[in-house]
């Protein structure tokens, strides 16, 4: 055989060689994300979390292995700690969940799982800001719009009592109409919009989701606070805070409803609506 022939032979002996490697690495790989869904169910997280980087060091394109990657990774993060190590734990799943978006923007499970990072580690903007993501990608998504409400009444929440405490005042939650004038106006001023926003979006929420009773709940908590907000209206404090009460009998109501219809459902290796292995 001559020369040319022998390193066109050679070529197609190695193209073939790398093909079936190739064709091992994607095996292997599933077998390596198979068992990290196994691992994770089973709660244990270090173990799924070395089987999900397995897999996509063997197979970078494979389907969701980044995904289950930064969802396992996540479980690593404490909720409510601002800590070094807590905040880097949270970043590097975002980092990978980032990773994902950046080949689908569109990857409304990424952007949710973002959202619930930043909303774990108490980073309320960015958390609202990614849910309202996920609103662009898909609309009528009901936990993204209660997401962003939860967030409005505990800002608004917070504001309210950062002013009305240090006056040596308890939140009433219908209206603190005995509140000196000057300290409603305060609060008024900057929860005004909050409360807006929040009722919009919880009200949505329910819209997409009739029998949402924590959205119904939160729905109670935000017209109490829009009591705050239209203290120079009488009647519309009383409205305000009929409405809560409506929104309260409403939301035990569904509560009540929801628990007689429960099913587990079936089984089965899936991620639920918020982007969990379960």
């Amino acid at each position: 055989m001559n020369r040319p022939a022998r390193i066109t032979a050679l070529a197609v002996a190695l193209g073939c060689m790398l093909l079936s490697m190739s064709g091992c690495n994607r095996l292997a790989a599933r077998d390596q994300l198979n068992k990290g869904v196994d691992a994770y169910k089973a709660a244990r997280f270090e173990e799924a979390i070395g089987h999900f980087q397995k897999a996509t060091e063997l197979d970078p394109s494979l389907p969701m292995a980044k995904s289950y990657l930064a969802t396992a990774l996540a479980q690593n993060i404490v909720p409510g700690l601002d800590s070094p190590e807590n905040l880097k734990n949270a970043q590097q799943a975002i980092s990978i969940f980032q990773e994902v978006l950046a080949k689908d923007p569109n990857d409304v499970n990424s952007l949710k799982q973002i959202a619930a990072i930043y909303f774990s580690v108490n980073k309320l903007d960015e958390a609202k800001d990614w849910q309202k993501k996920v609103l662009a990608v898909d609309a009528k998504d009901p936990e993204a719009a209660y997401t962003i409400g939860v967030i409005d009444w505990t800002t608004a929440h917070k504001k309210a009592l950062a002013v009305l405490v240090p006056a040596g005042l308890n939140d009433d939650g219908e209206g603190n109409v005995k509140a000196p004038k000057k300290l409603l106006e305060q609060i008024a001023d900057e929860n005004g919009p909050v409360v807006d926003e929040g009722l919009k979006y919880l009200n949505q929420a329910v819209q997409n989701r009739s029998n949402y009773d924590d959205a119904m709940t939160y729905l109670n908590l935000m017209y109490r606070r829009k009591a705050d907000v239209d203290f120079k209206d009488a009647a519309a404090v009383k409205d305000d805070v009929a409405q809560a009460k409506d929104w309260t009998t409403k939301a035990m109501g569904t509560r009540k409803a929801n628990e007689e219809k429960k099913d587990k459902g079936p089984g089965g290796i899936t991620m639920d609506s918020s982007g969990n292995l379960k």
